[in-house]
């Protein structure tokens, strides 16, 4: 079971219906070779109706059909501008500034078992908002929450999940974003060793006094 714009990035991707945060975050382009999936409305009608019928799936919970205008793009790239926003609040040591309100709301319904479920409401737009944020809580809740990552290769900012023991991942793909930047700090401190090593050839020391 694949989420599909997670899958153009080769994430880890988060667990259960958690993974539909972090596929509406990597909608945005695969470095240089994929598009801006909320970009043009036939590529997000296939990832809204993808994504939903995966989300469905792992969460057992029934997701409406979702059919998009060009203001619904809109809308969601202005929701991914916001899990962006709280994704990195959360990543970044001390007191964060203002967050915008999510403004959504969420029924809570007990199950055949008793247990009290968290589930969307709404419609259209705002019933997927309501999905990711009570994903988000959820996560939150389960302590997956600081896991889901931005890639910090600022070309890059894939995000996704990080299983390190520590929970010091930086990169979506070491090999690659993170060779990326290992190579370009190298030749910076040689360029600058060399810049250094220069200010020093020419310089006499003075003879001591006999």
């Amino acid at each position: 079971m694949s989420w599909k714009a997670s899958a153009r990035h080769g994430v880890r991707e988060a667990p259960g219906g958690f993974a539909l945060v972090q596929e509406l975050l990597n909608t945005r382009p695969a470095m240089s070779y994929s598009s801006d999936l909320l970009t043009v409305t036939d590529d997000a009608q296939w990832w809204v109706t993808e994504a939903l019928g995966t989300w469905s799936r792992v969460s057992g919970l029934p997701a409406p059909t979702l059919l998009l205008s060009a203001g619904d793009l809109r809308s969601l790239r202005r929701l991914r501008t916001a899990f962006e926003t709280v994704v990195l609040a959360g990543a970044n040591a001390g007191p964060a500034g203002a967050l915008p309100p999510a403004d959504v709301q969420v029924s809570l319904v007990p199950d055949v078992g008793g247990w009290v479920r968290v589930v969307p409401t709404g419609r259209g737009i705002r019933w997927l908002a309501s999905a990711l944020w009570a994903e988000a809580l959820l996560a939150q809740q389960a302590g997956l929450w600081l896991r889901l990552k931005l890639c910090h290769n600022a070309a890059c900012r894939a995000a996704f999940f990080d299983t390190s023991r520590n929970n010091s991942g930086v990169w979506h793909d070491v090999s690659t974003c993170g060779n990326t930047a290992n190579l370009r700090a190298f030749r910076e401190r040689r360029r600058l060793s060399g810049h250094s090593g220069g200010q020093q050839v020419g310089m006499v020391q003075a003879p001591e006094p006999l």
